[in-house]
């Protein structure tokens, strides 16, 4: 199963640590009730236990919750750790994040504003 979520409308990462024993309707219904977000949207939502070695990531397809598990043989990831956190993340801050790094890169350059000349 390969599928391109380029396209998806919101990733959303579940800062803080999170219970990795739960499964696809476990973690639906913290979806739902924690956060007050709908798990059957256009959405990515990802988890990340204690070790920041592993992440959850749950997507509705239409017709079913497919869930990704990964562990890391090498690293770890940089896990925001605000408990009580949703942040809604762009392709680039979820390739960051998947690669290693920080969601805040100080050093990359910000999208600009709209000047006037």
């Amino acid at each position: 199963m390969k599928h391109d979520f380029t396209s998806v409308q919101n990733i959303y990462i579940i800062c803080g640590k999170t219970d990795m024993r739960k499964g696809i309707d476990g973690l639906a219904t913290l979806i739902q009730d924690s956060f007050e977000l709908d798990p059957y949207s256009d959405s990515i939502f990802l988890f990340s236990g204690w070790g920041k070695d592993r992440y959850k990531c749950l997507y509705f397809d239409g017709n079913g919750f497919a869930m990704l598990y990964k562990r890391l043989d090498n690293g770890k990831l940089q896990w925001p750790k605000d408990e009580n956190e949703v942040r809604n993340l762009s392709q680039q801050e979820l390739r960051w994040l998947l690669e290693g790094l920080s969601l805040q890169q100080p050093k990359a350059i910000a999208k600009s504003t709209k000047g006037v000349f």
